[in-house]
């Protein structure tokens, strides 16, 4: 038999176990890593993977984990604590809010996944400032974190990664309560030379100080993100023009009221 028909076969089969995973979760638990992954990879795509058997699929070699159309809560996230090599994971939403996974949750993450260099929670609604403060101090080599759209971040989360990641590279913080004052914190901090993106879209509480601020302290910067933000005037406008000059912006929205 040829490689591709037995590479077809193992996949029919893994289709199969996916939708019968609660009948044989013994046999999955001594499936070799390898071929969890691609069991992993299934189970996210139907959304069959959840808090009653994410445990025995993951593996402690697993490195990337998108939950994203997973129904999922912070269960999940504590048993995760094996997975010492993970270097990406997302619980976002598309759309709504996710109520089930809290700041215990990222707690519990952060503390197990040490090596986490990529994490996504937008729509979180119910993770606050001390989950990030729990990733940014626990998890060194941080270069993406989106927390878009969780209405419970302030400040606090900002000052946190202003002080503790020195590689963060692109965050987005859109829709959240923050202030000028953390957003001046964080891109003073000790990310200021790392950052290359910045998203900061439909705050209410950022005027043009916040504008000026990313300006001035990312010379990396190359996409920039800060529409619907109704404090922002023309000053802002008029800030970005040495800022375009330059020639290394790839993408700019903002909107001036």
């Amino acid at each position: 038999m040829s490689s591709d028909r037995v590479d077809r076969l193992l996949d029919l089969c893994l289709i199969f176990l996916s939708k019968n995973i609660s009948e044989c979760l013994h046999e999955v638990k001594i499936i070799p890593s390898e071929v969890k992954d691609k069991l992993i990879k299934i189970m996210i795509w139907n959304g069959t993977l959840n808090d009653q058997n994410i445990s025995q699929v993951i593996h402690s070699r697993l490195q990337m984990l998108n939950l994203q159309n997973c129904n999922i809560s912070d269960e999940a996230l504590r048993q995760l604590g094996n997975c010492k090599q993970l270097k990406m994971i997302n619980v976002g939403f598309r759309s709504g809010e996710r109520v089930s996974i809290t700041s215990a949750g990222i707690i519990s993450i952060a503390s197990s996944c040490p090596s986490l260099k990529e994490v996504y929670l937008e729509r979180c609604s119910n993770v606050s400032d001390e989950g990030i403060l729990a990733i940014a101090r626990n998890c060194k080599h941080l270069q993406i974190l989106n927390i878009g759209r969780c209405s419970n971040i302030t400040d606090g989360a900002l000052y946190a990664l202003g002080q503790n990641s020195c590689f963060l590279q692109s965050v987005k913080f859109s829709a959240t309560k923050v202030t000028d004052d953390g957003v001046t914190a964080l891109v003073s901090g000790v990310c200021s030379q790392s950052l290359k993106e910045v998203y900061m879209d439909r705050c209410v509480n950022l005027t043009d100080g916040s504008v000026e601020a990313v300006l001035n302290c990312c010379p990396k910067l190359h996409i920039f993100i800060f529409h619907e933000c109704p404090l922002i005037t023309e000053r802002s406008r008029e800030a970005l023009y040495p800022f375009l000059r330059s020639n290394q912006i790839k993408q700019l929205t903002w909107t001036v009221y």
